[in-house]
């Protein structure tokens, strides 16, 4: 068998940890973690760092532009998302706006925690569970008579559900880990769930997986981190009892070094997943471990180990066993999709795994590199159906007037012939379901069709929560404000914490004329992402339509310092309704001037001249922005600037067009 390949040891420090104690609490700064009277506060990143800040002042005034700078690094933010964090900082240590046992507000000038604090300084020696795992030998798996795996014990499981298993190549992850992990993931959700009472192990309703860290690796690596985790999420997902973070909600912890548990915390779920890849030679160790966020123990770790070998006859091996467990408590669908391949091809999985990873960054660059390694996966296995729906998913994103990166009238076919595709070779698939209703919905305004791919998504994926925000944004489109709100707040029950939901929840809001609504809910969530510019540009077209001018102007500038094509014509329609007739003709001669260079969606021109409340200019931009077929144009018909053209007859007729009612 020869000498076992082995893996450098872990150089594990002794790190310094210090703690803050004041009346009942405990502030961990190590593990970023509170503590009252032993039990865990829940706290957002955000309200941590201003809690530490105010404690690290040692009794003095912290000025407000310390604070800001602190919290909003390169960031332009108003001084009330500095207001709101404190205000939810004092709640969360259960102060009432008229106590100032911990902190006290200067007027015009700062906070001062005022509370007595002892410093606790603790020594911690040794590694965790999942560092100890990391650095063991790297040993070859033992083989029987019979030429099967052994299947290694996880921690506080029975029966045993992992497995050492291979690859074909070192540069791969196979398909077989994937299942291996999944399914011993889900067989711990199964275990808890079946717990009785007096059990001390809660179940778990919801679950964040977190980038995987590739160790030892360069950025070329990075990839496999990505694309092992979006893989993960896109199985779990098909769980009907089991929510799960999208893979947008926790690429911002990349590269984070702070404990799983308190990321949980602020992705408010039951359990996190982290993981780590090694190398060494050919063969390669996945290393996992599940986490109590309420508690921060950890439930069970285990590692993969996998050389070159037959991945798919170890695959079957790992998932007959481990379903076993699984056949009383997952309807039939869902132990078909756990146990799925979606190609038997380890190279087409790699290429899918790194189209994902450039998806995902959304950059126009990373997008067309995206789109090469999708097709790259087609042309290795063109039954691929996941491949099929990235390929769907990268064009509408380039078709995406957000974006604007090329006519939709160019892309979007290609997205849609992409997702058909997808659909013929697995019906059961959610997300090719999505990818069809997104084209249908932008591109053709089917609108009937476009629901009822929607529907048969949620069917299959009902935890899915963008899926409910996507449906959400096609009842608004359509006017029925109603079930779009009722929607968008599932949304928000499956995931609480999510920018971009909480944002359109605000946007939903507008369409429904509900501003003062709106204003609260869109202030809630900039507190949350200071620097996501869809929910200060929605903010700004509500105060607009509140009057409140100079507000609405001040947000647009910011979001256009930023990302200055899209932010354009809002601001430019904002200076058209204040009165500001020339500062309005200015942005529309730099659009049209940069629309000579590249492609400028012509919805952006509408807009202003909206403004301007020159209807005709207003409503042939429009029609030049249905003939490219814009998805911009989804929301005219509800979109409260658009009123003062709604008594025009060519503008009735352009609503007709696109398939409203009238």
């Amino acid at each position: 068998m020869g000498d076992p390949i082995k893996f450098p040891k872990a150089v594990v420090s002794a790190p310094f940890r210090g703690c803050y104690e004041f009346g009942p609490f405990r502030l961990d700064v190590s593990r970023r973690l509170l503590f009252r009277e032993g039990r865990p506060v829940t706290l957002t990143a955000r309200l941590f760092e201003t809690l530490l800040v105010l404690i690290e002042g040692k009794g003095r005034l912290v000025e407000k532009d310390e604070l800001m700078n602190r919290l909003w690094p390169d960031t332009v933010v108003e001084e009330a998302n500095l207001t709101v964090s404190v205000s939810s900082l004092r709640k969360a240590l259960g102060e009432s706006t008229k106590e100032h046992r911990f902190i006290v507000t200067v007027p015009g000038r700062g906070y001062q925690f005022v509370a007595e604090v002892t410093e606790v300084r603790e020594e911690y020696s040794g590694a965790s569970q999942e560092q100890r795992v990391a650095a063991e030998p790297f040993v070859e798996p033992q083989r029987d008579r019979n030429n099967t795996n052994r299947s290694i014990n996880l921690a506080r499981l029975r029966p045993p559900v992992g497995a050492s298993v291979f690859v074909r190549s070192h540069s791969v992850l196979s398909v077989s880990l994937l299942a291996a992990v999944t399914l011993a993931l889900v067989s711990y959700f199964w275990i808890s769930s079946r717990r009785t009472k007096d059990d001390s192990k809660a179940s778990f309703k919801s679950i964040a997986v977190l980038p995987f860290k590739v160790l030892d690796g360069g950025d070329s690596d990075e990839y496999l981190g990505i694309g092992m985790t979006d893989a993960l999420i896109t199985r779990l997902s098909g769980l009907k009892r089991v929510s799960v973070r999208p893979t947008s909600a926790v690429l911002k912890y990349n590269h984070s070094t702070v404990d799983p548990a308190a990321l949980g915390r602020e992705l408010e779920v039951d359990a996190v997943l982290e993981g780590n890849i090694r190398r060494a030679a050919d063969t390669v160790r996945v290393t996992v471990q599940l986490v109590s966020v309420q508690s921060g123990a950890q439930l069970w770790a285990s590692k993969f180990d996998e050389k070159a070998s037959d991945v798919f006859t170890v695959e079957d091996r790992v998932s007959a066993r481990v379903s076993e467990a699984l056949t009383l408590n997952l309807s039939g669908s869902e132990k078909e999709r756990l146990a799925k391949r979606y190609t038997e091809n380890t190279e087409a999985y790699q290429a899918y795994l790194k189209g994902r990873y450039f998806w995902a960054r959304g950059t126009t660059e990373t997008l067309y590199k995206a789109i090469e390694y999708f097709q790259q996966a087609i042309r290795i296995d063109s039954g691929y159906a996941l491949a099929y729906t990235g390929l769907a998913d990268t064009y509408s994103a380039l078709g995406n007037a957000r974006v604007g990166v090329q006519p939709p009238n160019e892309v979007m076919p290609h997205a849609k012939a992409a997702a058909l595709r997808a659909l013929e070779l697995d019906d059961a698939l959610a997300e090719a379901h999505v990818s069809l209703a997104t084209v249908l919905m932008r591109y053709d305004l089917d609108w009937s069709n476009a629901e009822k791919e929607y529907r048969r998504a949620l069917e299959l994926n009902p935890t899915d929560a963008r899926m409910h925000q996507w449906y959400a944004s096609l009842l608004s489109a359509r006017g029925r404000h109603d079930e779009a709100l009722a929607e968008i707040e599932r949304a928000r029950q499956l995931d609480p914490v999510s920018v971009v939901i909480n944002s359109v929840s605000g946007m939903l809001l507008f369409n429904a004329h509900r501003y003062d609504e709106a204003i609260t809910s869109l202030l809630k969530t900039l507190e949350m992402d200071p620097a996501y510019g869809l929910t200060r540009g929605y903010l700004g077209a509500v105060y607009e339509q509140k009057g409140m001018l100079p507000q609405a102007i001040e947000a647009f500038k910011i979001n256009a310092e930023t990302n200055r094509e899209m932010n354009l014509q809002p601001l430019g329609h904002a200076y058209a309704v204040a009165g500001k007739r020339a500062e309005a003709l200015a942005i529309l001669d730099e659009l049209k001037k940069l629309s000579k260079q590249r492609y400028i969606p012509a919805y952006y021109m509408a807009v202003v001249y909206t403004g301007l409340n020159d209807k005709t200019q207003a409503i042939e931009w429009l029609e030049k922005g249905y003939q490219e077929r814009s998805g911009a144009l989804n929301f005219i018909n509800v979109d409260p600037r658009f009123d003062v053209l709604r008594g025009d007859p060519r503008f009735k007729d352009l609503l007709r067009h696109m398939g409203f009612a009238v």
